[in-house]
């Protein structure tokens, strides 16, 4: 039996700074966009998302008659620590050295007292191992870029300096299937 994941980034939050738990809400304001995101998914799907309020809200506007699990915490954005609400150019500045590392050396380098891209991997498949075991029939996951691109490595087999190449625009579809032999790709960043 197949169980399919669709995960969907949250809606536009327009910050020009970098943004992992700062609580900022999403711009909802585009409802043909939103219509065609909830058409496009299972109606029967189990739905769930982080707990930050841009995931939230954006799952409150797609979630139609579809079950809805309790916000999950662990499926938040990277934490950036010091680097959160900070510009990029001044991340750079700050830190130049560490900031390179982060990006072009995904793994075990993390911002001052943030995370590491290997700890976000960590406890995001752990929670989407938990739902998928946990659910019945398909999931819908409303969360975050770096949550979903690090799923998406982890489940595809893709290298974490690979998967930062991928696009994952807000209110895209990004879908897994789970087969009895591991995760298939099936679509990145689909706009429906």
């Amino acid at each position: 039996m197949v169980k399919r994941l669709f995960w969907v980034r949250h809606g536009p939050t327009h910050q020009t700074a970098c943004t992992g738990w700062r609580d900022v809400p999403a711009d909802l304001s585009d409802t043909d966009a939103i219509a065609r995101l909830s058409a496009h998914l299972p109606a029967d799907a189990h739905l769930v998302s982080s707990d930050l309020t841009r995931a939230v809200t954006t799952a409150d506007a797609i979630g139609g008659a579809r079950p809805r699990l309790a916000h999950e915490r662990d499926l938040r954005e990277f934490d950036f620590g010091a680097w959160d609400g900070l510009h990029f150019d001044t991340i750079t500045a700050r830190d130049p050295n560490l900031s390179r590392r982060f990006w072009e050396e995904p793994g075990e380098t993390a911002p001052p007292d943030g995370e590491s891209w290997n700890a976000v991997a960590a406890r995001v498949s752990a929670t989407i191992a938990r739902l998928m075991t946990d659910v019945p029939g398909d999931l819908v996951a409303v969360s975050h870029f770096g949550a979903i691109l690090t799923h998406l490595s982890q489940a595809g087999g893709i290298a974490a300096k690979a998967a930062l190449s991928h696009r994952i625009d807000t209110l895209s579809v990004t879908e897994l299937h789970l087969l009895p032999d591991g995760w298939r790709i099936a679509a990145i960043n689909h706009h429906p």
